[in-house]
Parts: C-alpha cells; structure tokens; sequence
C-alpha cells in the first residue's frame, strides 16, 4: 500500500521544476534548525476554496488565527502564520500543494477535505512526523494504524453509516440501494454501510457506482437501473458539490414521489446550510428526503461565531455549515496543543530526513522537506488535548476519533429541513437531544426509541414498505410441485392458472390480503410421473431459477439455511402408520374389561362386604335375621344386588350406612369402567404388526415406506441411522395401500413414515383400515418459499397469521381435506383395554380399611356390652343370701361365661339386650339391701 504512493511521488518529483519546491531562504542548506521558542510559527492549511466545504470552512480558519493571536493566553509573545494551499479539486494539485506546502517548516497540516489525496499525502507526514489534521476527510479507513499522524477533527463516516443502519432498522426495511461515488470516500464509507446493515439483518442489495467525473447522462442511465429493482430505499452518499444535481434527475425520473426513500449523507446539509436561506426551488426538489446533518450542540459561542462570519465582506457563501466548525476548532487544537507542547519542554527542530537525501546525478530536490523532530512528542500533546469548542467537546479516543460522534436526523420540507431525532454513539437514536443523555448510562437497544412523524416523497406521512416488485415486466416465476399423489393438497389444473390445491387457495387468499398488486406465473415443476425432489426445488428457488415456491413444502433446517420461509400456513410432523384389522367378538367378550385377578378380588369384595353388613346390622334390623339358611341367602343377594343398587334390604345401623355408603361408591366407579372399557373392546381395532411408534420400527429390520420426493427418506437415513435399503419409496395412494396391505413377508413394508397431513388423508379415504402408533416424532409446518431476504416473506407471513385469525383458513381446510375422521389414539389389542387390580386397588383399600373399622368397633361394643351384663347374675346373689342365713352352706352355682355364651349374646337382638339390662339395673338396689339385712 505504501509502495504505490511513494514510487507516484518520486516520479512526479521528477518533473517539477527546480523553481517550484525549491526554497529561497538557505536553510535547506542546514542539516538542523532549532528555536526553544520562536517568534513565529506555521501551520499548512491544504483544501479546495471554491467548493461547498472550502466556501465556509477559509473565512471560519482565518477568523481561528485572528482569534489565537489576539489571546494572549494561546502562544503569548508567539504569531501564528496560516499557510493556504488550494487544491482546486483536483488530486494531482492537490498532492502538488501539498508538498509546496510542506516546505515551509510547518509544524502541522489543517485538511485536506478530500479523503483521496488525505490518503497519499498521510505517507508524506508519516515520514516527515507531521501531524495531519482533517476537517473534511470522513473516509472510515483513514483511521487505520496505517496512518499514525493523521488525526481526525470532524465526524467519521464509520458511525454515521452505523446510524444510517440503525435507521433503516427502526423503519423495518431490509434492502437497500447505495448509490455513491467511486472514490476513497465513497467507496470505504458504502463498505461500513454494508457491515453494519449486516448486524441488523439488513442488506444493501445493489451498489450504484458512478465515477468522480460522471456525465448526467451517465448518472440519469445509472437511476434507470435502480429504478427497475425492487428496493425503494437509496442511500446516496456523494460529494457535495454535485449531489443535487442527482436528485433534478430523480425528479424527472419520477423518483421522488410517493413510495421511494433518500436517505442522504451530512453531505447534503452542508450544501443547504451553506445555501441558508434554501431556495423554494431546491427545498421542493429534496421534499421527504431524509439527511444526516454533524450535530454541533446549541452554545452562544457558535452562534456568536456564525454571525461574526456572516458578517464578513469577503464571504463566498450566503451560510456556514458543520465544516466550518470543525476547520475553526482544527486550528484552536493545534494552537492549544503547540502551547501545550512548548511549555513542556518541546522544542520546534527540523532536520534533514537522511532517507530524503539527494545523490549527485539526481534532480531532485528532495533535502527541501525537512522533518519535524519533535513531531511524535506534538502528535502525542494534540491527542491528549481536551477542551471544548465550537463544535462541541474536542477529546480523542484510542482510535483517534471524536469521543462524540452525534448526527441530527433532519427531513427535508417545504419550510427547510426540520429535525425528527438524533443518533450518537452513545445512546443510537433518540428524540431527545444527545447533550442530555450523555449524563446517562449508554443504551444503544432500538426498541423503545422514537422519532417524530416524517414527512416522505408524495407528500404522505405512511412509512413506505421499501420495495416493489421490478418494474422489468416480468411477473414473479412462482414453482408449483407436480404432484402425482395427495393432489388434493397441490396440483395440476386444466384451468387457469393452470394448479390446484389447497396451498394454492391459501397462498392466493394471503396474496388478497397484501395491500399491492402481485403479478405471478405458476410453473409446474416436475414431469408428472412422479413427485418432485423437494430439495431441489428449494434450491431452484435458492438460485434465483424461481422467485418462490408454492405447494406443500416442509419447513426443515438445511432448507432455512437458503431460503426464508413464510410463516406455517399447516402443522406437520413425521408419524409412523400401520394396517390395522376389526376384531371379531366372542361369546365371552363381556369377561375382558377386568383381568381375572380383578374378577377375583371384585367377587371377594362383594362377599366380604355382605358380610359385614349382615354383621352389623344383624342385632338390629329384622330383615338381617331369620333361620341360618335364610341369613346365608340374605348375604349373598345383598352383595351382589349392591352391584346394581337394587337391594332392598335397609340398614339401621350406623356402622351398616357407613360401610354401605363406601362400598356403594366403590361399586359406581367399577361399574363405570366396566361399561367404558366393555365398550372400547367391542369397537377396537387392533395392529397386523407389533409395530408401536418409532422406537420399535427402528429397532427392527423390516422395510419401510416412505413418500416419493419427501425429507422423510433423508430424515431417516441420516437421523436415525436406518439403512437406505431398508427404505422404500411409495410413488403413490395405491401404492401406500398395496405395500402396507401385503406387509414385510409378501414384499410389502411393515410400517410407512409420512407426515401427518397425508396420513390423515390416507386413513379418511381408506375407511380407517389404516392407523397411527406412538406420537409425531418431528415438529414442523409447511410454508411458502422466498429467495432470501424477500420483503414479500414478510408481508406473506402477516397474511396468513390474518387468515388464521379470521377463519377463513380453516374454511379452506374444510373445503379440501375435510374427510372421514379416524381416531388417531387407538387401543393396539382387545388386552391392552383390560382392567387390572392396579388401577383399583386404592378403592379396595379405603373400602376394606372402613369394614374392618366398622368390624372393631361393633366387636367392643358387644364385648363391652357382654361383660356389663352376665346372666343371672341378680339370681345367685338372691341365693348367696339365703345360703348365709342357712346353718349347712352348698355348693354355689355361679359358672365362668363361655365363648358360647359371648356368641348367643351377640346372637340377641339389640332392643332384648337393652330390656335386660334395663331390668338388670333395677334389681341391683333390692339385692343391696337383702345383703344389708
């Protein structure tokens, strides 16, 4: 990079003459010039005077020097000498001056403006340690450590085009056009443009590129191009001095109307500020146009500044832009920093610089530049320099940049550009003056950021969607699968437009909902004799071979990978689908809704809670009691009648209600899983295969179907591991039917994997003889195809979600796909429906657990009953009485009670018991006080 330059320099030293880089004094004679602290010092100033930026950026450098020398605080006792080089827009004169320049022992170079000619001469000031300091050059890449001495005082086009980004990004677009110049500036600023839309996921779709010196005709045929494609959104990034003539041919182009957007560069703003007041005519050709302008914050010295330069005689310029700060603040930098670096010791040195010297057959006069030699120790003092001034704080960062970049966002009107918001690098966009939030912590997030309403091209305030459709003729190549099965879904039509289907009348109902005209052409992809590879379509579309693809097309991750999808307009997944067959019923098929042991322990819990029933109410209810043959034939018509809740014997009890009221609610809920399972078992379908779900058909070794042209094939193979021979292809509906009704042993398959969709029509058109196992093991949809980063994706999208909303996709579903419904959960065989003991053993618990409550407590109750009353008991005490009066005492008749006795006890009626004791009580005080007497 540094060859090129220096090789340029020496052949074009070659031919200057002696007279014009010569130097009159004689000290290029001397090899060292020294002064501690001189009486005068230069510094170059290198620009192009009669251009936008040179018209308001001379008058602001001279009023700096007048300044400098009249405050006795900045290099007191010292006269700062300007030394003005024009470059009249030329790169050629302008590294020529810049050499003349050069030779007059400056200690610092202010400009150029051009990022072209900062480009060669930063090599010049690199070897000579003079410091370059830049008003105009905005170029990205002059920052890079390639160019250590150059320093830029203006904005650097790095961020602007960071915020043209975060621009485009809040407005939603995602394409864009640049058009520029194709130099240094232009070239590197499009460069960060590109990057940074990157981050946003955005992109610049075209760059216009036009040269230095284009013609109008050169530039009108250059926006005939671009206004044949789709996007809408040009960036124009231009010199400022011949960018308006762009948008007089935009004009008769029709490019500035309602629908487009210019979103220029600060180079726009600097040619209205210097124009200020803006002619009506030039305001009404930038109607709606949006510009970044430098911001420079609101202080009384700018404003001071700017009246004090419009008051000057010798102005060219009827305004003053941004540049004209930044070229006042570039000498008040340098003045501050020469006082800063002499007072610390620095020394103001040149000397010959040894890899200048001329040889004795050379014509070169190479010794009349001379090196600064405490040019690192000055550049060090101009970057550590802080201070504020007219265009806001002067502080560099790392990089050598303004800590503050700042950028009004201003829209063009009929009044003259009004301010809609602002962009720093501290806080990205904002309503809210960047001086404000500079107190603040950083936030550069876009999503709670505003900014005022805009006023764009046509004189509308809607935000234009950025893109039509190419204004070439050519309607959008939409690719349809030729599908020769489940053409229900896709198809070919004899009518126009020349396919069918449900995708068809889904993708044709968004389209009414997109608010523009979409011209298309559907286009059969395919031969018709059998269905298309899916991913090639794809790929067709991925190679600009189509502009979509219509038709049922799953939405899988290599697909995403290069093309963007619509959102899913039908759910899908893989499903696994076997034959099934009716299972004829059996005499005993009312036995299989329980297993045997839940037959068992169902009967047993019958007897054992009529038993206890009879138990407990046996004392007390009549109709529990009788001969033992009758009370054996009262427990078994009261267990088994409970089963139906007829009995018809009542319970007194308490403890009977309680155990009854338990064992009846046991009985409801075996009654109605009886009757559910009883009836799935008489209607169930059960497998032809032992195939349950995925798992299980991976696991095997049989054949398996799969749809011709689906991922599914690929899905298998390299997600599951399946062996491609085992893998058939199925070209159509009958050859689902043919292949799953003959099964593995007769050359058929054992299972086919789909997706759901199709499944659900197969099984509706076959009569259900087909069914589903185990769950959809992938989760996916079908949608509609784009190229990348198509907006019509987008608007799509948003439709169909409209479409689901309002029903009328479900109506299109209905329309075609609303077949025979078949259960999609099915039992795998008549056992699977039995009832076992597990799922019932809670209730038999709680049940058992409450009569062998009820058992207890009746059994206390009785014994506490049989030891309070023992049989005549009143009678031997009557005769103990009567022994005592008797002179020969006997043998006492009293005897130890028995089990039997506890049972006859337990035997009686409750109502005679409680008599007993009744009388019992009321003997017991005669027989005290016999036993007194």
């Amino acid at each position: 990079m540094a060859v090129a330059p220096t090789l340029f320099l020496l052949f074009f030293w070659l031919w200057i003459p002696t007279e014009a880089v010569g130097r009159t004094g004689n000290s290029t004679m001397t090899n060292s010039t020294v002064s501690s602290k001189p009486n005068v010092v230069r510094i170059g100033v290198l620009f192009t005077f009669d251009s936008v930026i040179g018209r308001s950026a001379k008058p602001a450098i001279s009023a700096a020097a007048d300044d400098v020398n009249s405050d006795t605080s900045i290099l007191s006792g010292i006269k700062l000498e300007i030394i003005l080089h024009d470059t009249n827009c030329s790169g050629f004169l302008g590294i020529v001056e810049a050499l003349q320049l050069m030779e007059n022992d400056v200690v610092a170079v202010i400009g150029p403006q051009s990022s072209g000619i900062g480009h060669v001469i930063s090599h010049v000031v690199n070897e000579l340690h003079l410091p370059l300091l830049s008003f105009g050059a905005t170029d990205p890449t002059l920052s890079s450590l390639q160019y250590p001495y150059f320093v830029r005082t203006t904005q650097n086009d790095h961020f602007q085009m960071y915020a043209v980004a975060d621009l485009i990004r809040y407005y939603g677009w995602s394409e864009v056009i640049a058009i520029f110049v194709d130099d240094d500036n232009g070239r590197n600023g499009i460069s960060v443009l590109g990057d940074a839309l990157a981050h946003k996921r955005a992109r610049i779709s075209y760059k216009a590129a036009f040269p230095p010196d284009a013609s109008k005709t050169a530039i009108n045929d250059l926006l005939n191009e671009v206004n044949l494609m789709e996007s809408r959104i040009y960036v124009l990034h231009v010199n400022p001095d011949s960018g308006l003539e762009i948008f007089s041919l935009a004009r008769k182009l029709g490019m500035m109307t309602n629908g487009y957007v210019w979103i220029a560069t600060d180079w726009l703003p600097s040619v209205l500020d210097s124009q200020a007041p803006a002619s009506l005519d030039t305001l009404n050709l930038l109607q709606g146009v949006l510009a970044f302008r430098h911001h420079t914050p609101y202080t009384d010295r700018k404003n001071n500044l700017l009246s004090r330069l419009k008051k000057l005689n010798n102005t060219k310029t009827s305004g003053f832009n941004s540049y004209a700060l930044y070229a006042y603040d570039s000498i008040m930098l340098a003045a501050r920093a020469l006082h800063e670096f002499l007072n610390h010791g620095g020394t103001i040195s040149f000397s010959n610089d040894p890899n200048l010297h001329e040889t004795n057959r050379s014509m070169l006069h190479l010794s009349s530049l001379r090196a600064f030699n405490d040019g690192p120790k000055f550049l060090q003092t101009i970057l550590g320099m802080n201070f504020t001034g007219v265009s806001g704080q002067i502080q560099f960062d790392k990089d050598k940049n303004l800590i503050r970049q700042a950028y009004d966002i201003v829209n063009i009107g009929a009044s003259g550009p009004r301010i809609v918001g602002y962009w720093s690098n501290h806080s990205g966009l904002s309503d809210v003056v960047p001086e404000v939030l500079y107190s603040k912590s950083p936030n550069k997030s876009t999503g709670n950021k505003h900014l005022s309403n805009v006023i764009w091209p046509g004189l509308t305030s809607i935000t234009p969607r950025g893109w039509v459709f190419p204004n070439n003729g050519r309607p959008l190549r939409i690719a349809v699968p030729n599908r020769v099965s489940f053409r229900e879904f896709v198809g070919k039509d004899k009518d126009p437009p020349g396919v069918k289907g449900f995708c068809i009348d889904v993708f044709e109902a968004a389209l009414n909902l997109v608010p523009y005209p979409v011209p298309r052409k559907y286009i059969l992809y395919g031969h018709g004799d059998r269905n298309p590879n899916y991913d090639e379509l794809v790929n067709q579309v991925a190679q600009n071979n189509f502009d979509a693809a219509v038709g049922d097309v799953t939405i899988v991750t290599n697909r995403t990978r290069i093309v963007d999808f619509t959102q899913p307009f039908m759910t899908s997944g893989l499903v696994v689908v076997v034959p099934v067959k009716e299972v004829k019923s059996s005499p005993w098929s009312f036995l299989k809704p329980f297993t045997a042991e839940m037959w068992f322990v169902t009967g047993a819990f019958f007897l054992f809670v009529g038993a206890v029933v009879w138990i407990l109410e046996h004392r007390h209810n009549h109709e529990f009691r009788g001969r033992p043959r009758k009370q054996l034939m009262t427990i078994f018509w009261f267990s088994f009648s409970t089963m139906f809740f007829s009995h018809r014997e009542n319970t007194v009890s308490s403890l009977g209600r309680l155990v009854l009221i338990i064992w009846l609610f046991v009985v409801l809920i075996i009654n109605s899983s009886y009757t559910a399972s009883l009836t799935s078992i008489l209607t169930v379908q059960q497998l032809s295969s032992q195939i349950e779900g995925i798992d299980s058909l991976t696991s095997s070794t049989q054949p398996i179907g799969v749809q011709d042209g689906s991922f599914a094939r690929k899905y298998l193979i390299d997600e599951l591991n399946i062996a491609e021979s085992r893998v058939v292809m199925l070209k159509n509906t009958q050859d689902y039917i043919d292949a799953l009704t003959r099964g593995p042993r007769n050359g058929g398959v054992v299972a086919v994997v789909d997706e759901l969709p199709y499944i659900e029509l197969l099984m509706s058109s076959t009569n259900c003889r087909f069914r589903t196992v185990g769950q959809e093991f992938t989760k996916s949809g079908w949608g509609f195809a784009f190229q990348r980063d198509s907006p019509l994706a987008v608007d799509m999208s948003t439709a169909i979600l409209q479409l689901s909303e309002n029903g009328d996709l479900q109506k299109i579903h209905d329309k075609w796909l609303l077949k025979e419904e078949c259960s999609a959960k099915q039992n795998d065989d008549a056992e699977s429906n039995q009832l076992s003991l597990s799922s019932f053993w809670g209730l038999f618990l709680i049940s058992g657990v409450a009569c062998l409550l009820a058992l207890i407590a009746f059994c206390i109750r009785v014994c506490w009953q049989f030891a309070k009353f023992e049989p005549d008991m009143g009678e031997e005490i009557d005769h103990e009485i009567l022994q005592q009066r008797m002179p020969k005492p006997k043998r006492p008749c009293r005897r130890t009670p028995s089990f039997k006795d506890l049972m006859n006890f337990a035997d009686e009626k409750e109502a005679v018991i409680k008599e007993r004791l009744r009388k019992k009580n009321n003997k017991r005080p005669r027989s005290q006080s016999l036993l007194l007497e």
